[in-house]
Parts: C-alpha cells; sequence; structure tokens
C-alpha cells in the first residue's frame, strides 16, 4: 500500500486539509515522543546517575505548547471537542444546525481575536529579547507559534468545519 493510499485510508479530509491534517499531527506526534523520551532520559539521569538533564522543564513546556497547539486546529474542525448535546434530541435538525454554525461563527472570531493578541504579546517578547530562565531560549517564537496555530484554527473551524455542519450526515 503506497502512503497516499494509506492517506486517504486513515483520513476523510477532502484535498490540502487531508495533508495537513496529517502535517500537524505528525508535528504533535514527534512531540509526544520527543516529550516522552526527554523523561525517561531525564529521570533515569536523576535517578541512576544524579544527573538530570540540564533545562528538561523548560523542553517539556516548549514541547507542550508545540505538540498540544498542533493538534489544535485539528480537532477543532473535526468537532472533537466535548459537546454537551442534552437538547439535540428534542429540538428540530435546522434549529440544531443553526445553533451549530452560530458556535462555530463564534469561536472562529474568538480565536483569530485570540491569536491577535498572543502575536502582539508574542513581538513584544522578541522586541523586548525575552528568554527562558534556564537555556535562553526566545519565548516570543514559541508564543507566536501559539497565535498561528490559533489563526489555523479559527481558519479551519470557519471553512471545514461549517463544511462538516451543513454538508456532512449528522449521523456520522
Amino acid at each position: 500500500m503506497s502512503f497516499v493510499a494509506w492517506l486517504k485510508a486513515h483520513y476523510d479530509e477532502k484535498g490540502p486539509a487531508r495533508w495537513l491534517a496529517f502535517l500537524l499531527e505528525l508535528i504533535a506526534a514527534v512531540m509526544l515522543m520527543g516529550l516522552m523520551l526527554l523523561t525517561c532520559i531525564d529521570v533515569a539521569g536523576r535517578y541512576l546517575f544524579n544527573n538530570p538533564v540540564p533545562g528538561a522543564i523548560e523542553l517539556t513546556q516548549i514541547g507542550l505548547a508545540i505538540m498540544v497547539f498542533a493538534a489544535m486546529p485539528v480537532v477543532t474542525w473535526r468537532g472533537g471537542h466535548i459537546v454537551v448535546d442534552l437538547l439535540d434530541r428534542y429540538l428540530p435538525t435546522g434549529l440544531v444546525k443553526f445553533l451549530s454554525l452560530v458556535a462555530a461563527l463564534v469561536m472562529s472570531v474568538s480565536f483569530y481575536f485570540l491569536g491577535t493578541r498572543i502575536y502582539e504579546l508574542g513581538e513584544r517578547s522578541i522586541r523586548r529579547g525575552e528568554v527562558t530562565e534556564f537555556l535562553g531560549i526566545s519565548s516570543g517564537y514559541v508564543v507566536q507559534y501559539i497565535a498561528l496555530m490559533s489563526w489555523a484554527t479559527a481558519a479551519g473551524m470557519i471553512t471545514y468545519g461549517i463544511y462538516r455542519i451543513l454538508f456532512q450526515d449528522p449521523s456520522k
């Protein structure tokens, strides 16, 4: 089985969204693997050799940010967030779709403005030369990455998320 055939078999998205979902999930998976290895090496070094990995806490914090915000656009456009649907079976289907659209628009606008503010904070961190305490990694670039992923989440929700609400079978 070729890679493209595997990708088509395991990803429901269409066109470039399929490749973007794969790329973002790959980033999240690599970060998770890296965090697992870092934690194992740090714990072994700490308890067996009395020599922990320098800056492991900072690397873990940055890795968690990269992992979570890489997965956020994919989870959002797939509709994977926790949803309380207590009234959905009692309300007409048209009203449920309308409320879902309103929720998608509110989330998109919220993520857009959140990303804008976060990006401004990242620019300010870079301008001021703020770095992490132990390793001296510029924190502004990580903050700007979070803003970019927030914008990707907003774009994914406003495009593919709304497409799924309007045109896909609600039983899926």
